[in-house]
């Protein structure tokens, strides 16, 4: 090992202590920019040195649950796992990640890494890391100050496939129209999984759907069944293309105590996959992992004893107690999202309260906009109260207005405003609270300073 990656496992290392006993953060980030800066080739030295190689997940929506579902599955099966739990997926996140697991000999004590990553930042760490498999979940419209139309992401992918080694496999959901077009070429080495149940098909495309062309001729798509914003079974009105047949497929059913339970068929050999987790778009996520398993040769038995333990990752579906109630916490980031968190809440046998926090700070996009193609008019139906907050308040509640919901209450602040709102509950009741993402990270710093949960890099 070189003098330069030395200094870098050092400094990084102490970085992590400093930060951690200082109360800074949890060290998922400045170390390992620091040891980039020290030693630029650090994330490829110690990112090599995996013994079973590294596992990359992106995609818009679902790459922190799925990577989650994953790495617990391995681990249930005698894997040990070096994982960025903490969300922090650029690459100072995954070169702080593996800070903590190489030795001084350049060794890394664990068997195989599963990273999610940031969209923009995929070329650069799958040239990187020479990822054994790479898993890609979506694509949707996100953060359009900073990554514009999805155009702009399907170029950068384009590049990052271009950068694999012959021998990576790729996960692919192919109800995604865009991402069957983009790995059509490896056709060879790609596994795809899909939804194939109509009795969750939504009746049309919404009208905040992102894609609705052929990838291939620009003509329109026919659709079969649609299942979440612009996923589903298509074809092309005009050319041969169309949603590639699955690997994996699966139906959704809900258990008797309200969670999902995914029935899968690969191979003609059906799986029944019991999670934590409930809701179509998490449906998805376990059909990403448990495929993602089944690729790197993980049996069947124990895939689905695995996932079937589990539970949700930070503010997704998370459960807290708050002073006698049960509040569940829900990351809304895009249009697709905040629909399908909405979809949840109205499929759910009991109505309960829903507190609503955006801010506009710049890890959540400073371009509120796409709260107006939210579809919020289901709240409308449900007969409990809706309730904002967070630094754009007053913005969801005029968008609330407009699709004839009258907040019940609008607060300022963050964790203000979910002590506010948790006293308009009755007690043992629970309810909702929806909220982008630093009003999520706000919340949990809030929560791990009153006990009532961990650091959300201790996850």
């Amino acid at each position: 090992m070189n003098v330069s990656t030395l200094l870098a496992i050092a400094a990084g290392r102490l970085t992590v202590q400093a930060t951690r006993r200082l109360r800074l953060g949890g060290g998922t980030a400045l170390p390992g920019l620091l040891a980039l800066r020290i030693a630029p080739d650090f994330l490829t030295t110690a990112g090599r040195a995996l013994p079973q190689g590294a596992v990359l997940i992106a995609g818009t929506n679902g790459k922190t649950t799925t990577a989650r579902l994953l790495a617990g599955t391995l681990e249930s099966a005698g894997l040990t796992i070096v994982h960025n739990r903490s969300g922090s997926n650029l690459p100072r996140g995954i070169a702080a990640t593996l800070l903590e697991t190489i030795d001084w000999s350049g060794t890394v004590h664990r068997d195989l890494g599963i990273f999610e990553v940031d969209e923009f930042a995929l070329p650069e760490i799958a040239q990187a890391l020479r990822p054994r498999l790479l898993v890609l979940l979506n694509l949707f419209r996100d953060q359009l100050d900073r990554y514009g139309e999805l155009e702009t992401i399907v170029r950068v992918w384009e590049r990052a496939l271009d950068s694999l080694p012959l021998e990576t496999l790729l996960v692919v959901d192919a109800d995604d129209p865009i991402l069957a077009a983009l790995t059509e070429r490896f056709a060879d080495r790609r596994w795809t999984f899909g939804l194939a149940d109509p009795r969750i098909a939504l009746p049309a495309l919404p009208h905040a759907a992102d894609w609705r062309s052929c990838p291939r001729c620009g003509a329109p798509l026919a659709y079969e069944q649609v299942f979440l914003g612009h996923l589903g079974a298509y074809r092309c009105t005009a050319c041969p293309f169309a949603r590639p047949p699955l690997t994996v497929a699966g139906r959704c059913v809900r258990t008797e105590h309200g969670l999902l339970a995914v029935e899968a068929v690969s191979d003609e050999r059906e799986l029944v996959l019991q999670s934590q987790l409930t809701g179509v778009y998490n449906a998805y996520n376990v059909l990403a992992a448990a495929t993602a398993s089944l690729a790197l040769g993980l049996a069947p038995e124990q895939l689905a004893a695995g996932l079937a333990g589990v539970t949700a990752a930070f503010g997704r579906q998370e459960r807290v107690e708050l002073a006698g109630r049960t509040v569940t916490l829900l990351l809304v980031k895009n249009p697709t999202g905040f629909n399908e968190a909405i979809r949840l809440i109205a499929g759910a046998a009991q109505p309960q309260p829903v507190l609503i926090l955006i801010n506009d700070l710049d890890a959540d996009g400073r371009d509120v906009s796409w709260l107006w193609d939210v579809d919020l008019e289901p709240l409308q139906a449900l007969s409990a109260p809706v309730s904002t907050g967070g630094i754009r308040s007053a913005e969801m509640a005029l968008r609330l207005a407009y699709a004839g919901i009258a907040p019940a209450h609008q607060f300022a602040g963050v964790a203000t405003a979910l002590d506010r709102w948790v006293e308009t509950l009755p007690p043992g009741s629970g309810g909702w609270v929806l909220a982008t993402y630093t009003a999520l990270l706000e919340l949990r710093r809030e929560l791990a300073r009153r006990g009532l949960a961990r650091e959300f890099w201790r996850q």
